[in-house]
């Protein structure tokens, strides 16, 4: 099975997905580990995209096509994969659409981690991170004994700046921008799935793969 994975920062999509794709035995991509691994190998499009990142510059879509599609040919995604953090933008979605069509095949569906923006908030500005061992610890879900102080190290926790309210409302509101139109998209072409993202991680795990068994995944 052949699938997209979409939701707004703090659905759980980095943890869904590893479930998702172990339940399929199918390998779950995402650009960050495309780009780590190109990076570090040195090949030609790790170098190029190496070449922007260094500038502070964004990685031109061209480029990071290129590694997926390598990425893709590779045998163990033969079968299938799960895709996560790409496409992000519908041109994205345009060209991996025809990516795929080059390989002889086609999306099979679009999972979609459906969360309000108040709960979002809720999960990404919670977490506080130890200074020490650099576990993320939060506030309401996975508190510590002693507030402020790691329970594993016993060093301080602090709030990274992408975990402050402020933060996450900029990125929702670029998540609206630039990737909801995905949900459209996908839409239109009979390949989107909602999954309501909200409650305990096994919760919303049954519910995708429940929704999964419903398309033949």
């Amino acid at each position: 099975m052949r699938l997209v994975l979409v939701g707004p920062p703090g659905a759980g999509k980095g943890t869904q997905a590893e479930f998702i794709a172990a339940h399929l035995s199918v390998p779950k991509i995402s650009t960050g580990d495309i780009f780590r691994a190109n990076v570090s190998q040195g090949t030609p499009l790790g170098v190029e995209a190496k070449r922007y990142m260094d500038a502070g510059k964004l990685v031109p879509d061209e480029v990071t096509i290129n590694m997926v599609r390598d990425r893709l040919a590779e045998p163990d995604a033969g079968e299938g994969f799960l895709l996560d953090g790409f496409p992000r933008t519908t041109p994205q979605a345009a060209a991996l659409d025809k990516l795929l069509a080059d390989l002889g095949t086609a999306l099979d569906l679009v999972l979609e981690l459906v969360v309000d923006d108040d709960e979002v908030i809720r999960r990404l500005s919670g977490r506080r991170t130890c200074r020490g061992c650099g576990k993320i610890w939060h506030v309401e879900f996975d508190a510590t004994t002693r507030e402020g102080v790691c329970d594993r190290c016993g060093a301080e926790l602090f709030q990274r700046d992408d975990d402050k309210p402020e933060t996450i409302a900029a990125r929702l509101r670029e998540y609206a921008e630039k990737t909801a139109p995905l949900v459209d998209y996908y839409g239109a072409q009979g390949k989107l799935v909602g999954i309501d993202a909200t409650g305990p991680v096994e919760d919303v795990t049954v519910r995708a793969i429940d929704a999964l068994r419903s398309y033949g995944g």
